[in-house]
């Protein structure tokens, strides 16, 4: 979509055009058969336009509570993050008066960020301005947007002491994802050259960013995750930063910081075994929630936890351990077999065996179903026989 057929969707036979596709219920696979539906009504370049807009708001529902009345392209939308997200990053702007958001695409991070102080988003791409501006509109929000060029030295803004930023670099090139933070466009590095200005900023990066590559910033770095997948990382500038590492979890927020890890010890499996989030698992807090849950480590370099009580946490999974052996695959057929087992969940961590391998080799046919996991005890592999109900951490629980 190019602006100017964004420009038609913003007319009444452009809306029109959109309700018509949306009608549809449209998926990407079925694109060819609804375009030529709809072609037959309006230009070929609208009818592509409303159907591509028609799409990506169907898919969108998932990520915003208002994508029905939202625009993007394919790639803004991959890269934008969930409303809940936004909306937890938002927070750490309450006591600022003013936000720029620096590479604000099509403005989903500005319209969170309105709801919590004035915000201003900064963009050098005229198409994802234009659809910044109608989703403020669409919804009613007070963001605006300006067109500039953040590749430049110097910050088209004045300084000001109760102002603050939220940056978002591009982390795709020629539609591929890029990995080092010196390949974003602009480059991290560039922050640079704006802190001894404007000191208080956030900065949304990749989850598998390289922490190496960090060394050189006094930031806190926050990874996101949710409802247990892993989002985004977050680094966090001058009086916004309050901790070195921290991992989030949404919905809640659950966060969990420390400055020193425990020791844990290293024991056979117990009565329970606990998989962490995996923000906590990129955060490096492993041992940390293994403290507050009163665990060991199956081993010293692999994440699994396993304790002699149930203790409901939202930093981990956790389920009820039946037994446990050394692996061996004839054993383990064996064992499973003999317990009328005919269906396995498989996890890993430690082992080179591939879940769907496992599981057509142990060629089962019970009617009962266990969690099994591949891991190490101490450097050796074993496999933990797991019940199949996962124990889970609820918000009443939290309370």
């Amino acid at each position: 979509m190019d602006l100017s057929s964004f420009k038609q969707l913003l007319t009444p036979e452009g809306q029109w055009a959109i309700e018509s596709a949306a009608a549809f219920e449209p998926r990407e696979k079925d694109f060819l058969a609804d375009f030529k539906m709809i072609a037959k009504r309006f230009p070929r370049e609208l009818a592509r336009a409303a159907l591509e807009t028609a799409i990506l708001r169907r898919e969108a529902r998932s990520k915003f509570p208002n994508a029905d009345k939202m625009y993007f392209t394919r790639e803004a939308f991959q890269q934008a993050s969930s409303w809940d997200v936004s909306s937890y990053r938002a927070k750490r702007y309450q006591d600022y008066e003013r936000v720029f958001d620096l590479g604000c695409s099509i403005g989903s991070d500005a319209l969170a960020l309105a709801q919590i102080t004035q915000t201003t988003g900064i963009d050098l791409d005229p198409l994802r301005l234009a659809m910044a501006q109608a989703n403020a509109k669409a919804v009613g929000s007070r963001a605006n947007f300006i067109q500039a060029d953040l590749s430049t030295p110097k910050l088209p803004l004045y300084p000001n002491f109760n102002l603050a930023l939220f940056f978002d670099p591009a982390r795709r090139k020629d539609h591929q994802r890029v990995f080092s933070v010196e390949d974003y466009t602009p480059p991290l590095s560039i922050i640079k050259n704006w802190l001894p200005d404007f000191p208080n900023l956030g900065i949304k990066i990749s989850p598998g960013v390289m922490l190496e590559e960090l060394k050189g910033y006094e930031a806190e770095i926050d990874f996101i995750s949710l409802k247990g997948e892993l989002k985004e990382a977050v680094l966090w500038f001058g009086e916004m930063k309050s901790a070195h590492r921290r991992a989030t979890l949404l919905p809640g927020p659950h966060t969990l910081t420390t400055e020193e890890q425990p020791r844990l010890p290293i024991s056979e499996p117990r009565a329970f075994f606990y998989e962490p989030d995996p923000a906590i698992l990129r955060a490096g807090l492993v041992a940390a929630v293994g403290a507050e849950l009163d665990a060991a480590q199956l081993d010293a370099e692999i994440a699994y936890l396993t304790a002699d009580k149930l203790t409901v946490t939202p930093f981990a999974r956790v389920w009820e351990v039946e037994d446990w052996l050394p692996f061996q695959l004839k054993r383990l057929r064996a064992y499973l077999r003999e317990r009328n087992v005919g269906k396995v969940t498989v996890k890993k961590r430690g082992s080179p065996i591939l879940p769907e391998d496992l599981i057509r080799d142990l060629r089962l046919e019970g009617e009962l179903e266990k969690v099994i996991v591949l891991t190490q005890l101490d450097g050796k592999p074993i496999v933990v026989v797991c019940k199949p109900k996962i124990v889970t951490y609820t918000h009443e629980e939290g309370k």
